[in-house]
């Protein structure tokens, strides 16, 4: 994962703008399924700008939030300064599989929109090693791009099909052309095959934000394939990126509408 994270080296600021911030009813769920409603310890794996960490100040004792990237670790070290539950959160340097965390010190970990960078084996045999007897670990993402104008959503689709097909055309064999990742829709498989855990789910959950053409077009391109363009082995222009923008700017404009976003929560309890 450490050379994985390098895709979002100097996006930090724009990932933080653009993303979504989890669901408050994600904090309410996860500690209702281990009956604690101030968990002491919760850890949050490949934590990047903090949005899927901060969130657990005021719940926690303690949030730790490990990154390998060190943009996103100063983005987010940046917006603790103004948390008002900054005494509770914390960031350091780690991976994954390799947290440097005591056993059994933690009630919940969490990987926000991560776990399909992560090796499964040795992250999930970490993940079991720092989880106290009971306690939780959650592996979630959204669903991209939110729900918010089908006709809009038309046109992504045709881009991002288009970038495929180039993807293939180069041999360029995952998003980035050289880093490994594992499809989320097999995660609660590795999860419950892994052995390490008793219980495992999966839950939905709805959010909405809100968000105009320009945050969609940034959210767009804080995607890990938009790497392609840092590397220029493909460019906007041969996507289509230009009819997309118009296609965001006459459907959206500058004005904010809600944006539906819907999350899948695998759950595993150990």
């Amino acid at each position: 994962m450490t050379e994985t994270s390098d895709i979002w080296t100097g996006k930090a600021l724009s990932y933080d703008r653009a993303r979504p911030t989890p669901p408050p009813a994600l904090l309410d769920l996860l500690t209702q399924l281990i009956q604690m409603p101030h968990p002491a310890l919760v850890v949050d794996v490949g934590s990047g700008t903090g949005l899927s960490t901060a969130i657990w100040g005021e719940r926690a004792e303690l949030v730790i939030g490990i990154e390998p990237n060190a943009d996103m670790r100063t983005q987010a070290v940046r917006k603790v300064e103004d948390h008002p539950y900054a005494a509770h959160i914390q960031y350091q340097e780690g991976v994954a599989h390799q947290t440097g965390l005591p056993d059994e010190c933690a009630d919940i970990v969490t990987a926000a929109q991560s776990f399909h960078w992560m090796e499964p084996a040795s992250t999930l045999a970490e993940i079991a090693r720092i989880l106290r007897p009971g306690g939780l670990f959650a592996a979630y993402d959204y669903d991209f791009p939110p729900a918010l104008n089908w006709e809009l959503e038309q046109v992504y689709q045709e881009v991002d099909q288009r970038f495929d097909e180039l993807m293939q055309e180069r041999g360029l064999t995952g998003p980035t052309g050289d880093f490994p990742e594992w499809p989320k829709h097999t995660h609660l498989d590795r999860m419950r095959d892994s052995g390490h855990f008793r219980f495992t789910r999966e839950v939905l959950l709805h959010h909405i934000e809100q968000g105009d053409a320009a945050r969609f077009l940034e959210l767009i391109l804080t995607n890990s394939r938009s790497h392609q363009f840092k590397l220029k082995t493909i460019t906007e222009q041969e996507i289509g990126f230009d009819r997309l923008t118009r296609a965001a700017f006459q459907s959206l404009g500058s004005e904010p509408i809600p944006w539906y976003l819907s999350y899948r929560v695998r759950i595993s309890i150990k």
